[in-house]
């Protein structure tokens, strides 16, 4: 079996963060930044995968592919997969490009397009979520993400503390909902992790 982090892996996270690390350096305009994940929220969600077996994983948001490589990682060691997300074509071009690169096609798949429309098409059946899209679609998203998923499984949120107006309220409701488990990480951008109790 291949190592879990391997070196191709390794080798195209490490592009990927000095890119980003450039891009906020000079001061680009968000939308035309990759705007990925830090690397320790990247660490946890390939913790959060990798102990289970054939975790079906959702990604809202792919962007250039960088958490979807960490995800992926983790799937593959017990036999999973990722489905990802991506509206912007440019990102979806360099979110193949990575991922062929990191070796991890076979356990990732990118579906192009409005997540809206293909959520509301989709019945499959995801062990985890993780949403990291325009911060006003969380609330719509995680409706459309919540029935994907039975009782055990998980969605992630990023940003919920770096953009507490609209996000507070998103963590708010989720932890008001008694049919979940819900708690705020503050890991990084901060971190929803709600669990599906029924």
């Amino acid at each position: 079996m291949s190592s879990m982090l391997d070196d191709r892996v390794k080798a195209v996270l490490a592009r990927l963060e000095r890119e980003d690390a450039d891009e906020r350096e000079r001061g680009l305009p968000a939308e035309q930044r990759a705007r990925q994940v830090a690397r320790t929220t990247g660490q946890l969600l390939f913790a959060l995968v990798a102990p289970q077996t054939d975790c079906e994983v959702l990604e809202i948001g792919g962007s250039r592919g960088y958490s979807t490589i960490w995800l992926a990682a983790g799937a593959r060691i017990l036999g999973g997969r990722v489905l990802s997300l991506e509206n912007d074509p440019a990102k979806a071009e360099a979110w193949r490009r990575n991922i062929d690169e990191a070796g991890l096609e076979e356990w990732a798949e990118l579906v192009e397009g409005d997540a809206f429309a293909t959520l509301e098409r989709s019945d499959d059946v995801f062990d985890v979520v993780f949403l990291d899209a325009e911060k006003d679609d969380y609330e719509r998203l995680f409706a459309l993400a919540r029935r994907t998923l039975e009782p055990g499984g998980l969605v992630v949120a990023d940003n919920v503390l770096s953009h507490p107006d609209p996000l507070a309220r998103y963590a708010a409701a989720r932890q008001a909902d008694a049919t979940l488990s819900s708690v705020t990480l503050p890991l990084d951008r901060g971190l929803e992790l709600s669990v599906v109790l029924r």
